[in-house]
């Protein structure tokens, strides 16, 4: 591989940006057009654009690439601007209205899935106000497919890769703009983009309602190239200083309320100050009592 090295502070800091960290930054995307297109896959790319936006580069000019056959160039442009995720629209005879979505691993392909579009229905047809730029979505995975197909859970973890958004902390209510709805029955795949509308309740929580926002797209699976097991795992895997220390005697619920276990010692209660009163005495032994003469001999032995 070639080794850049900075000579100006600029490049310096560009170097530095794109070095492994520990917390990395957020993903970023590019989107590329083939050779040939057509109205529905240059429509898709864009709506795609705008709800990635401002984490994605959009490149408009034609590319003749067959990614399936040399994914070289596109994952030159990924190193150029620096990006982990891609999106490759082409139209042709034997695969029209196909969508290239793919993601990288250290500069090197990892999973790629090419996605026929079935149908499609751009967000300009829907009346629906747009959510602020850069907001984060809430994103929904229906199917049983999601968790039982490992093709499915490739693509599913590929579509959270691509609607996730900045990495925030905490996410107010207010804030939340957007769902990014998937379902699917195994076979074809159903995306549905929502607006969250908030209104009034008799509770301090609002009542919160989803009105289509577009795109609607339903696509069905065409071909894949995925990773194995080994790569795959050691994409996911994270570094040591991100892995919370573990403490002894706790453990974590579903809800992540912390619950703990504390061991005491024997409580010796009969070293416990209380109160002096006479119901509280110590009873004497018995040998004591029998050794202590009665009162009627000791009068006797007096006399």
């Amino acid at each position: 591989m070639k080794v850049f090295k900075n000579k100006t502070r600029k490049g310096k800091r560009v170097l530095e940006d794109r070095a492994p960290k520990v917390n990395e930054n957020d993903k970023t995307a590019i989107i590329v057009k083939g050779g040939h297109t057509s109205d529905i896959v240059t429509k898709a790319l864009t709506d795609l654009y705008l709800l990635r936006k401002p984490l994605a580069t959009h490149m408009k000019k034609k590319n003749p690439i067959h990614p399936f056959e040399d994914e070289t160039p596109l994952t030159k442009f990924a190193a150029k601007f620096d990006t982990s995720l891609f999106l490759f629209g082409s139209n042709s005879k034997k695969r029209p209205n196909a969508l290239i979505f793919g993601r990288l691993f250290d500069g090197q392909l990892l999973d790629m899935v090419e996605l026929k579009i079935t149908s499609f229905t751009p967000s300009s047809e829907f009346n629906v106000p747009k959510p602020v730029l850069g907001s984060k979505p809430c994103i929904v995975l229906e199917g049983t497919a999601f968790e039982t197909d490992p093709t499915m859970k490739r693509v599913g973890s590929m579509f959270v890769d691509w609607f996730q958004g900045p990495k925030l902390d905490q996410v107010r209510l207010q804030g939340l703009e957007s769902v990014a709805y998937l379902s699917t029955d195994g076979e074809t795949i159903s995306l549905r983009v929502y607006r969250t509308v908030l209104l009034k309740s008799n509770t301090t929580t609002p009542r919160v309602e989803l009105r289509l926002m577009g795109p609607a797209i339903d696509f069905k699976l065409d071909r894949k190239k995925l990773a194995d097991d080994a790569l795959f795992k050691t994409a996911c895997k994270q570094p040591k200083e991100l892995n919370p220390k573990r403490r002894k005697n706790t453990s974590e619920d579903v809800m992540g309320n912390q619950l703990a276990r504390i061991h005491i010692g024997k409580q010796r209660t009969d070293e416990i100050q209380t109160r002096k009163v006479k119901a509280l005495r110590k009873p004497k032994p018995a040998k004591e009592a029998a050794a202590a003469p009665p009162a009627a001999a000791a009068e006797a032995m007096e006399e």
